[in-house]
């Protein structure tokens, strides 16, 4: 149970309140402090994984915390990047921000209604690059004022809100694929028939002499080729 997977998933969460802390210590130092535990338990997000596969060390309780604690912390850095003055160049990144919180509490949902009826909901690859491009802008923006870093950080969140968007629609269709397995769903109207104009008995019949015509002329053609070709033989 405390194995050091589970120990670095567990130190995710207990960096939480020294980031949140930021939103009341505004010097630039504590500020510096609470990007790198950041970057520091984003990097754990990998390797608790890793030495937990690598040394058979998996466990409930980490399958437990694992996701809870990813979403905690990128959560909490959300509201201090909304709760501080002068995070963001323009209001309108604030966009992504509501974007990924909104992602997250829905993926939430759906996990736990997937789960009750025993449906897997697996991370695809798109998805970890969105957490890739969150981590990275987050950690990018917690250190705005510092250094230039938190502009650019400002382009990736905007990134990581369109892959996060995209991710969090996936999962969504997914449960509604199960929904209409299970349940009778509304089919689609069918499109209405198009009556075409029936064409006359007389005119069809004259089309029928003309085809017959260019597949006589056609075998005659195909005939007078063999003859010239034994002929030159």
């Amino acid at each position: 149970m405390y194995n050091l997977p589970n120990i670095l998933t567990i130190s995710r969460i207990v960096v939480i309140p020294a980031i949140f802390l930021s939103v009341y210590i505004t010097s630039m130092w504590w500020a510096i402090v609470a990007a790198i535990l950041f970057i520091i338990a984003s990097i754990t997000d990998y390797f608790d994984g890793y030495l937990a596969r690598a040394r058979g060390e998996t466990s409930a309780l980490g399958r437990l915390l694992d996701p809870i604690a990813d979403k905690l912390l990128v959560t909490s850095a959300l509201v201090v990047l909304l709760a501080k003055p002068d995070m963001v160049v323009t209001k309108l990144s604030f966009i992504p921000v509501i974007v990924i919180l909104c992602r997250e509490i829905l993926v939430s949902g759906l996990r736990e209604f997937l789960r009750e009826v025993n449906v897997g909901m697996p991370v695809t690859r798109l998805a970890k690059w969105k957490t890739g491009f969150q981590m990275t802008a987050l950690s990018m923006m917690l250190l705005k004022g510092v250094w230039f870093w938190g502009g650019i950080g400002e382009v990736l969140l905007w990134v990581a809100g369109v892959l996060t968007f995209i991710t969090g629609y996936q999962y969504f269709q997914k449960s509604l694929d199960y929904i209409c397995e299970t349940e009778k769903c509304a089919k689609v109207p069918a499109m209405p028939k198009i009556n075409l104009p029936k064409i006359s008995k007389v005119k069809k019949a004259k089309e029928n002499k003309v085809v017959v015509k260019k597949k006589a002329l056609a075998k005659k053609s195909v005939a007078k080729k063999k003859v010239v070709t034994k002929k030159a033989k």
